[in-house]
């Protein structure tokens, strides 16, 4: 492969060189085999042409495709725009417009089959992924202010939301955009409006909505690029996409999946009667447990009451003091026993002591004479003086009595 040469202004090339040369490089490109969705189908009676249009389902690129109007015509099943196919060709260039184009020589509709094989090939993948874990759906809120709609126009899914939804709860409000829920241009318009949706900060839950269909009709709702679309959203959203046994992938990715629109409409929004229904046998639940909670508070301070501490509290102090009082006296009787008791002992041994000292002898008419040796020792006195003309008795040593006679002093 040689280098072309180098251009300049001074020497441009010619449009028909660089048409040529891009033919030339288009041409050496061998055939291939290419997957995807016609968007367009074109084939005019009495021409031999047919122009299709073949778009990629998961992202906004298509290609144009020149066949043989016989072999359209004659494709089973009738080629038809959505229709998923496989279809083998050349890239051409066409030199006189300047537009690239594939020459098809065969196409062969995607079956049912191969579709639903590769919707389980993503199916395993995505939950490979985690996209379809319970731990990463979002609660719906349980009253929302705001719901984000996505439907196709003046469809009976649409009708079903609204009706039972605003039927049930009055003030919800909907905020609905209408795109083509099948063929081609399914896909990416869904996709805008699940971004704009999401990203509306009044927007509180999105549901996509869908009445029944065939596989190829629901193809949409299990594209990959959908799916991804829906798990990225940071809304939550509710997947009402056909009848209940219908379940594309889309199902599985949402935070909710409901089995029909009506049933998407009973998911967003409570009943209002209901819910007033429950509110009231809340009250009155709240009604009694109030009452029967001041009827025993009643009681309590009721019985609180009739206790003898509080009915009569100065009746425990007075039977107190009675008893306080009883036993004083006991201890003052006792006491005064015991003193009584004491003082009549002492008197006894008073008298006893009194009986038998000297001073009693002495007080008698006796007394003790002392001399000699014994001078400086004392003398016990009576405690009795005798009087003026007393007469005392005096025993010697000797043995001698003899009769002294006081003199008194007057």
């Amino acid at each position: 492969m040689t280098t072309p040469p180098a251009t300049s202004a001074e020497e441009p090339w010619p449009v028909r060189t660089v048409a040529r040369k891009i033919q030339a490089w288009i041409d050496r490109l061998g055939a291939v085999w290419v997957e995807g969705q016609l968007t367009q189908v074109t084939a005019r009676p009495g021409t031999g042409t047919a122009f299709l249009v073949l778009r990629d389902p998961a992202a906004d690129v298509s290609l144009n495709l020149t066949a043989s109007t016989a072999m359209v015509r004659g494709a089973v099943p009738p080629l038809a725009e959505g229709a998923r196919v496989v279809v083998h060709g050349r890239p051409s260039y066409f030199f006189g417009r300047g537009t690239l184009s594939l020459r098809v020589d065969e196409i062969r509709p995607v079956g049912v089959g191969e579709l639903l094989a590769r919707i389980e090939r993503l199916r395993a993948l995505l939950a490979a992924e985690g996209l379809f874990d319970a731990a990463r759906k979002r609660r719906p809120p349980r009253l929302p202010r705001c719901v984000g709609l996505i439907t196709s126009r003046a469809s009976a899914a649409e009708h079903d939301v609204v009706t039972v939804a605003t039927s049930r709860w009055p003030a919800v409000r909907f905020r609905t955009c209408n795109t083509p829920t099948q063929g081609a241009q399914a896909v990416p318009e869904i996709l805008d409006a699940l971004g704009a949706l999401d990203r509306d900060p009044e927007v509180e839950v999105i549901v996509l909505a869908r009445g029944g269909g065939s596989v190829e009709d629901l193809l949409p709702f299990s594209d990959e690029a959908l799916c991804r679309g829906v798990a990225a959203c940071r809304t939550p959203v509710v997947s009402a996409i056909g009848h209940e046994p219908d379940t594309p992938l889309v199902d599985h990715v949402a935070d909710v999946r409901a089995a029909t629109p009506t049933d998407a409409a009973k998911r967003i929004v409570p009943d209002l009667a209901e819910e007033t229904a429950y509110l009231g046998a809340l009250r009155r639940r709240m009604h009694r447990a109030l009452h029967a909670w001041v009827e025993r508070e009643d009681a309590t301070l009721a019985a609180l009451r009739r206790r003898p501490v509080l009915a009569d509290p100065l009746g425990p102090i007075a039977a107190r003091e009675d008893t306080v009082a009883a036993l004083r006296g006991r201890a003052r009787q006792v006491v005064e026993a015991g003193l009584t008791a004491r003082e009549a002992d002492l008197r006894h041994r008073r008298a006893s002591l009194t009986a038998l000292g000297p001073a009693a002898t002495l007080a008698r008419g006796y007394a003790i004479v002392q001399h000699g040796d014994a001078v400086d020792a004392p003398v016990v006195r009576s405690a009795a003086t005798p009087s003026a003309g007393d007469a005392l008795r005096v025993r010697l040593a000797d043995g001698a009595v003899h009769a002294v006679v006081t003199e008194g002093s007057g």
